[in-house]
């Protein structure tokens, strides 16, 4: 008969051979995961199974277990001692165990939603059948969940056997205590993973964990009463804070959290910009290949440069594309930026509740059911951000440093094969044993030269017009002309040299060529380099140095007759009748206009005469033999003839030799 003790006894041993059996057949099953199924899956190389969402940390998971399995293999022994060195290794591993199940078993429902839509896809499925067939047929495992949810029953199973050698543990022995100890240890390790989660569950779901970019439209349709109480109660105790009528709530840990956060983000922002600045620089420097040009120059300078540059395009300039690798580690992880800043924003949202509810419950004594996980929600983002907001930060800046430091290394490199290319051929070149500050002397001087060049060319070609021509001017034109003369006399007309644009009360605005006369020789305030002027109607002020003075031409066309001061009745009515009798005869003015052919005309009768588009003609009348004004008589290269007077345009005249380059 077996005596309660030795029961006791045997019950006590079966339970640490269970635990130390079953740690090392876990063991190898998860290790059968890891090398095996996800190598033989990796291999196939499917584009559309996500291995890291599967399997996530089970590297991890196997690396720590493999120790922990080493440590109680080397408990074996007998009594008091072996049960005291289990309980030791519990507390030992206890922090590690929590840190890496947490991760998987947080993301342990995104692995069997996973499974689940590979099982809906045949051909993924067969894929998963086949690598589980050729791997461990012998565990007859249908899909990967088997294996997938042994990390999850393993961390939970540790305090069910510890409690289990706990209970054959007389009260009386050295190990009782330890082993209590070790069983809320691990008691302790899965109530922290089961809150992990539970705030992972909070801060992944679509509310808090997505930057949403609504339109006005959508927030528009989002606005309901419950949403605006909501968003008023938050401003009015934002503002509260702001005039100092209520206390903020302080956190100095998440604070410095927060800021270190929000300086890591601006840094990633900007070296974004920055690298995206560099590489369209980059890209704009490379464009250019002079040496593809066939330069018609002799040997010198020129030719040195080409050949450095085709040295240059042919060795060094690929190795520069070398250098927007660097770029693609920003990528990801600007987009990551994104969830966290999200979430502190939130955060703050839900503070503000939280301190509403606060109140509300100390003067009641109890809130709702909505307000109370309203509480909880703050409470589990404010957990996690203090507890992952120091890793994110402390990966940011490790990964920030490494794109610096790589970008920084390959860009000294690449420089420096640049400058041994090229030189042998500086060396050649006329500046080349020349001091930096010297040659930068040299290249500033050149610069101001080239531009005062430039500046006086622009300046004479504005004031240099174009000669008199000898086309008259329009009816209306020697009208305003002859206007002008009438009351401020000859001597008073001015040819405006550009265009003018009025940018001040009582300026002008005038086209280049036109007539205006003289009225004043400064402006109201004295000024002499504004006159005012009469423009045929309008009057104002324009810039003396765009006017120049204007001298009329008396000339008298031949074959034509000249205009009486009363023509609108005494015109004759076709271009080849004689006067009856002489009429008085005024001058006729010839400006710098010219009449050319706005569309070209082919003539249709023997009275008409061909156009093109742009060639210059001499109206002889701008009416036909009954005075319509719809045709006009003009003379085209030695031909007369009819053409539609819309057909006829008045230009300024280009005289290429009305100016000259500066000297």
């Amino acid at each position: 008969e077996v005596l309660p003790c030795d029961r006791m006894e045997l019950s006590q041993r079966l339970a640490v051979e269970e635990l130390i059996t079953t740690e090392a057949s876990y063991v190898h099953n998860i290790q059968l995961c890891v090398s095996d199924i996800r190598a033989h899956l990796q291999k196939k190389q499917l584009p559309e199974l996500d291995l890291e969402g599967l399997f996530s940390n089970t590297n991890d998971i196997l690396h720590v277990s493999r120790r922990f399995l080493k440590g109680l293999e080397a408990t074996a022994g007998s009594g008091q001692e072996q049960l005291l060195c289990i309980s030791t290794l519990f507390q030992e591993f206890k922090e590690e165990m929590e840190t890496v199940y947490k991760v998987y078993c947080a993301s342990y429902d995104h692995a069997l939603q996973l499974v689940e839509s590979y099982r809906r896809d045949p051909r993924l499925q067969e894929e998963i059948l086949d690598t589980l067939n050729a791997t461990v047929p012998h565990t007859g495992a249908s899909d990967l969940s088997f294996f997938l949810v042994m990390p999850v029953q393993r961390v939970t199973k540790y305090p069910l056997l510890l409690g289990k050698i706990l209970e054959n543990t007389p009260s009386s022995a050295s190990a009782h205590s330890a082993l209590e100890a070790a069983a809320r240890a691990m008691a302790q390790v899965n109530a922290n993973i089961n809150e992990y989660k539970r705030r992972r569950e909070v801060v992944e779901s679509t509310k808090y964990n997505k930057a949403e970019h609504l339109t006005l439209r959508d927030r528009l349709a989002r606005l309901n009463t419950h949403s605006i109480a909501k968003k008023t109660t938050r401003l009015s105790r934002l503002l509260m804070h702001e005039a100092g009528i209520v206390a903020k709530t302080e956190d100095k840990e998440y604070d410095d959290l927060e800021e270190k956060f929000q300086c890591v983000a601006s840094s990633v922002a900007t070296l974004k910009e920055n690298m995206a600045s560099y590489l369209g620089h980059l890209e704009a420097f490379l464009l250019p290949t002079p040496h593809q040009s066939d330069l018609q120059v002799d040997e010198g300078p020129a030719q040195q440069y080409r050949r450095l540059s085709e040295r240059l395009q042919s060795a060094v300039f690929p190795e520069f594309c070398t250098l927007p690798r660097v770029w693609h580690p920003m990528c990801p992880q600007g987009m990551l930026v994104g969830g966290p800043r999200q979430l502190v924003k939130k955060r703050l949202d839900k503070l503000l509740d939280y301190e509403e509810i606060q109140e509300r419950k100390s003067e009641m004594g109890s809130v709702s059911y909505d307000e109370e996980a309203a509480m909880n929600t703050y409470l589990a983002i404010n957990d996690l951000l203090v507890a992952e907001l120091p890793q994110f930060n402390q990966v940011a800046v490790q990964l920030l440093e490494q794109i610096l430091r790589s970008f920084s290394s390959l860009q000294l490199d690449l420089a420096a094969q640049v400058l041994h290319q090229a030189e042998k051929e500086l060396e050649q070149l006329p500046h080349g044993h020349m001091p930096l500050p010297s040659f930068w002397k040299v290249v500033e001087d050149s610069l101001q030269q080239s531009g005062a060049q430039l500046r006086a060319f622009c300046q004479a070609f504005e004031t240099v017009t174009p000669s008199p021509g000898a086309q008259p001017l329009t009816p209306a034109e020697e009208r305003k002309v002859l206007s002008l003369v009438s009351k401020h006399g000859p001597d008073k007309l001015y040819q405006v040299t550009s265009n003018i644009s009025g940018s001040k009360d009582l300026d002008l605005t005038l086209l280049r060529g036109q007539i205006v006369a003289l009225l004043q020789g400064a402006d109201t305030k004295g000024n002499t380099s504004r006159w005012l002027v009469d423009a045929g109607g309008p009057r104002g002020f324009v810039p003396a140095a765009k006017l120049r003075p204007y001298s009329p031409v008396q000339v008298q066309q031949p074959g034509m007759q000249l205009l009486t001061l009363d023509s609108g009745t005494e015109r004759r009515r076709h271009s080849y009748a004689s006067p009856e009798a002489p009429r008085p005869q005024v001058a006729t003015f010839t400006p710098t206009f010219q009449v050319v052919a706005g569309f070209s005309f082919a003539a249709r009768s023997p009275q008409e005469v061909t156009l093109q588009a742009g060639q210059p003609v001499v109206v002889l009348e701008p009416h036909d033999k009954k005075g319509s004004t719809e045709w006009s008589l003009v003379e085209v290269n030695g031909q007369r003839g009819y053409v539609p007077s819309s057909y006829l345009v008045t230009v300024p005249v280009q005289d290429p030799a009305g100016w000259s380059l500066p000297v």
